[in-house]
């Protein structure tokens, strides 16, 4: 009898505090190279949205993510994210578990955002932020305030706004502005149009981008790109082209990062290569440095690794006993 974990059960399972501690473990176990992870597949549905098939190896287990992202689908009543995530034994390939992939990834999302703010951020950092609070955005911020941080929220739909801030003891920004100034800030846009424009960001600031996380999507000028200090995903197949940034931009794993999320615009313009790059995973363990003075800004691109899917759902297995979950017979 197989587990089957909804979402209701996943966000039982893992805790916010604890889905930062189990994505910190993966990037750093990935980063040493214990952790493997096949490329993400795209299978597009445009303009409507994507499928993807994430697959992941490590801690004795293999995973595969397939989970969709259609934009639209709340102004239908429906989820933007959906899908499921099967967990199997790394010695024997029998299923350990299922999981709701849309609970997966908001928890991974919102702890992946925090960590990079915190790892990258100022220490004297006072002010948090999140631009965009939907399933994921909501996330980040609870992640936040579970951190013991007061968060502003802004999003496009003020009513959506309030009724989030009031369920996660968070406050609604007085406008866009002043959630785009916080110290650490978190945006999770639909990535359709430019949140931060070339000048948005002043010195000392962060900024988690969660939000382009497929092709053609974007939440950042190129030009401001140029001019931070950048750190990412995954880069394998684009080679550096020898222009050095006055920023640090970070991301989760370069090769993905590069091909999918903000980075891919500055690679593709001749204003990022290789080099300009970090994974914040190598930052963890020390091996690229991280912020260097209280003015650099620090951009972390992430498009989403599986390798964080496992992180979470190896935790909520931690906590399968406890909880009186209904099982598939299969």
């Amino acid at each position: 009898m197989i587990p089957f974990f909804s979402g209701a059960d996943v966000r039982r399972a893992v805790s916010p505090e604890r889905a930062v501690e189990a994505v910190r473990d993966a990037f750093i176990a990935y980063a040493r190279g214990e952790w493997t992870m096949p490329p993400k597949v795209y299978v597009p549905a445009y303009p409507a949205g994507d499928f993807r098939a994430m697959p992941a190896l490590g801690g004795g287990h293999a995973l595969l993510k397939w989970v969709t992202s259609f934009p639209g689908n709340p102004a239908q009543g429906l989820p933007t994210v959906t899908g499921l995530v099967l967990l199997s034994d790394a010695s024997n390939g029998m299923l350990k578990a299922v999981l709701d992939a849309g609970a997966v990834t908001a928890l991974r999302t919102g702890a992946a955002a925090v960590l990079a703010a915190e790892t990258l951020g100022r220490a004297d950092a006072t002010t948090a932020a999140v631009v965009g609070v939907g399933v994921n955005g909501e996330a980040a911020a609870g992640t936040f305030v579970a951190r013991g941080r007061r968060v502003l929220l802004w999003d496009v739909d003020g009513s959506r706004a309030a009724s989030v801030a009031e369920q996660i003891g968070a406050d609604v920004a007085s406008s866009r502005d002043e959630a785009l100034s916080a110290d650490l800030l978190v945006t999770v846009t639909p990535g359709h149009e430019i949140v931060l424009a070339e000048g948005a960001l002043r010195p000392g600031q962060h900024v988690s981008l969660m939000g382009a996380d497929g092709p053609g999507k974007a939440e950042i000028a190129v030009q401001e790109l140029a001019r931070v200090h950048v750190f990412c995903d995954d880069w394998e197949q684009v080679g550096t082209n020898g222009i050095q940034p006055r920023g640090r931009i970070y991301a989760d794993d370069w090769e993905q990062a590069s091909h999918n999320g903000d980075l891919v615009h500055a690679v593709e313009a001749g204003v990022l290569g290789r080099d300009d790059v970090h994974q914040l995973g190598d930052v963890l363990i020390g091996t690229a440095e991280g912020r260097q003075t209280d003015q650099d800004i620090t951009i972390f691109d992430s498009t989403g690794l599986a390798i964080q899917d496992l992180a979470i759902a190896l935790a909520a297995m931690e906590r399968a006993s406890d909880l009186d979950l209904p099982t598939i017979d299969l």
